[in-house]
């Protein structure tokens, strides 16, 4: 237990020394490679700020206008089907939208029904089975200027079913 304790304590400083050391021996200016990719930093994170923008603005008002309301409404029957409880239709919509919705979802959902309940068990699932692929698409793509992110988008969403379905079948086997 103390070698943990010790290596989690130098682990940091650790890596930081081994990359020096290296640049070191490599003969780099590490100094200027450090500003370098602090100013391409900097340059992602402004580029990706409209498209951001515009994520944001699309998720409040699809919330404002009630069209979540509606859409997750239209989703039950096929969740019924599927077998997806009618508690958890929300978080399968709000999840590849918006990860601060879905985590607030999920915490109404651990006070309503307990986390050790089937349903706070398939909501975690659920959460750690998804992404938040508005968002990561958003970024990643805005990042490198790919406009067209089609074929990425339909892969996404069907992961994203395949990991709904998934945690509900995988809960429901083992916590049931």
């Amino acid at each position: 237990m103390e070698i943990l304790k010790v290596a989690q304590l130098y682990a940091v400083p650790a890596i930081i020394l081994i990359i020096l050391l290296y640049a070191f021996f490599k003969n780099t200016a590490t100094f200027d490679a450090f500003l370098e990719g602090a100013k391409e930093g900097m340059d992602v994170s402004i580029g990706i700020l409209p498209p951001l923008i515009g994520l944001f603005t699309a998720i409040t008002v699809l919330r404002a206008s009630g069209a979540m309301d509606v859409i997750i409404m239209l989703l039950k029957p096929v969740s019924t089907l599927l077998g997806i409880p009618p508690e958890l239709v929300p978080l399968a919509v709000l999840r590849p939208i918006s990860g601060s919705a879905s985590l607030a979802f999920v915490s109404q959902v651990m006070k309503q029904y307990g986390p050790d309940s089937l349903i706070g068990v398939t909501a975690s699932t659920m959460m750690g089975s998804t992404e938040t692929i508005f968002y990561t698409l958003t970024v990643y793509f805005g990042s490198v200027g790919i406009k067209k992110p089609g074929y990425t988008l339909v892969a996404a969403l069907f992961a994203d079913a395949a990991g709904v379905i998934a945690s509900v079948f995988i809960c429901r086997f083992l916590f049931s």
